[in-house]
């Protein structure tokens, strides 16, 4: 991706003069100054040039000038995360500083977010509540180095607390859902990271309810990104879990998904009925009952005891046609 694309504007007030400037290093210490031209982020670069408009101010002559410097944004990933020199101090005012309109301030305390998640689970947890819908404020954010940073609380906050966040999943999911297909490449393609960290997780007895309602959302990427983690999450459940969870209502998913209007909803409804096949057949060779049939039992097998009996029980003719030869392609 280019550096054009990337290219914000941003309002800095810097005083003349090297001291001054010192004093105020510690509040942009997210940038950095860059001469050249950025790589591509494809290629595992995390810095991305901000171009930036200076406004210096000159004491001795009593008048201002514009200066642009080109400065990085750096997007530190989880495993590089240090721990805080003081996670007390940091909490006490976590909340004010994720608050605030200035966007360097506030790229600073979704990081500290990621570090006493990562380093302090404990002391974060009573706090979840707060700060997950400033998370999600974040990830509303037109500045793009606000919404990346805050992609990546996510994610980081779906690999420590994984099922703890249920109750404050729905407005975070709606916003990732959002980011993975309406932003730039570099915060769509770390929002489709963070719902593949949130479908390995989160139960998906817990996921698949939440996922469902935008299955049927009107917007169609919307539909396809749910799709996306929906089959994604099933097969977590396992075969027992599928059983358990209900097989009809996934194949009534996957008949729907399978006629959408976009690509990746239909991919992912193939993959979901397919995993259900599978899932079917083994679970006709281990059931969940090992007691022996009767011989009766044995010569007048139902018509449900097959795929094809099963699709047919539960699904329009079509819908069942269509699932039956995808499955008969499958295999």
């Amino acid at each position: 991706m280019s550096g054009a694309a990337l290219q914000e504007t941003n309002m800095l007030v810097i005083p003349s003069g090297l001291d001054d400037i010192t004093e105020i290093s510690s509040k942009i210490n997210l940038l950095k100054p860059h001469n050249g031209q950025t790589g591509n982020l494809d290629n595992g670069q995390n810095k991305i040039p901000v171009p930036t408009v200076c406004m210096v101010s000159n004491k001795e002559q009593g008048s201002n000038c514009t200066e642009t410097m080109s400065c990085e944004v750096e997007y530190t990933e989880s495993e590089n995360l240090t721990d805080l020199a003081s996670v007390d101090d940091t909490l006490s005012s976590l909340s004010v500083k994720l608050e605030s309109k200035d966007w360097v301030v506030l790229c600073e305390s979704l990081n500290n977010v990621r570090q006493v998640a990562i380093f302090h689970k404990e002391k974060l947890l009573d706090m979840l509540s707060s700060v997950v819908p400033m998370i999600v404020k974040s990830l509303k954010s037109p500045r793009s180095a606000v919404c990346k940073t805050a992609v990546m609380a996510s994610a980081d906050l779906f690999k420590v607390y994984g099922d703890q966040l249920v109750d404050l999943l729905d407005p975070l999911l709606l916003q990732l859902l959002l980011r993975s297909f309406q932003d730039k490449k570099f915060v769509s393609d770390a929002a489709e990271r963070a719902l593949v960290s949130m479908t390995t997780r989160i139960s998906p007895f817990q996921l698949l309810p939440k996922l469902q309602p935008y299955l049927k959302h009107r917007n169609p990427r919307i539909r396809a990104k749910a799709s996306f983690c929906f089959c994604r999450s099933v097969p977590h459940l396992g075969n027992e879990g599928i059983r358990s969870y209900g097989m009809e209502k996934l194949i009534h998913v996957a008949a729907a998904q399978l006629t959408d209007q976009l690509p990746e909803s239909r991919e992912a409804a193939r993959t979901l009925a397919l995993d259900l096949h599978a899932a079917f057949d083994t679970c006709l060779t281990s059931p969940a009952d090992t007691s022996q049939p009767s011989p009766a039992d044995a010569s007048q097998p139902s018509p449900a005891d097959t795929w094809e009996g099963f699709c047919r029980a539960n699904l329009p003719p079509l819908s069942a046609q269509a699932i039956l030869r995808l499955t008969s392609l499958g295999n």
